[in-house]
């Protein structure tokens, strides 16, 4: 009898509403942090003023700045090419494994843009059309001459004024 006694000593039941009650305060404390960093992330989501990437940086939103970046690996890769040819090359494929562009590269569909390109027998056009014009999305176009154009009334051409 006595050994039982001894056991019962060294396991006592348990009784959980108070380890409920001693555990209650850190699980409502962990909800409300989590409540709290919910709210912040939302907050900082909210914030949609586009930070320029560089100094200098003409694009007004992230998605002009992927395409203006793009527009800038196709026109070194031109570059590269041209030097390296002595032409132009006559499709975004050709340009693949030249400088920095890739064969991911080639796919028309980059984001909120859509790209044209087309030869001509001097060297090439080169748009970026967004797929809704208004004042986070312009239009841009470059040629041979490795300028870059940009438009937000309508599609960008070689008289449209200069991005900076």
């Amino acid at each position: 009898m006595k050994r039982q006694e001894s056991l019962a000593e060294q396991h006592p039941v348990r009784d959980l509403g108070q380890r409920n009650k001693r555990l209650a305060k850190p699980r409502r404390l962990a909800r409300w942090t989590g409540v709290l960093l919910l709210l912040v992330s939302l907050a900082a989501g909210a914030q949609t003023t586009y930070q320029p990437k560089f100094k200098g940086d003409p694009a007004r939103s992230e998605s002009e700045a992927a395409a203006l970046g793009y527009m800038r690996t196709v026109l070194r890769a031109q570059k590269l090419y041209q030097k390296k040819n002595d032409k132009f090359a006559k499709s975004l494929a050709d340009l693949v494994h030249t400088g920095s562009f890739t064969q991911r590269m080639v796919n028309p569909n980059r984001g909120d843009y859509s790209v044209g390109f087309k030869p001509n027998k001097d060297g090439f056009d080169l748009t970026m059309t967004p797929k809704q014009l208004d004042a986070e999305h312009r239009s841009f176009y470059a040629d041979e001459d490795g300028i870059i154009h940009g438009d937000d009334q309508g599609p960008a051409n070689e008289n449209s004024p200069v991005v900076k």
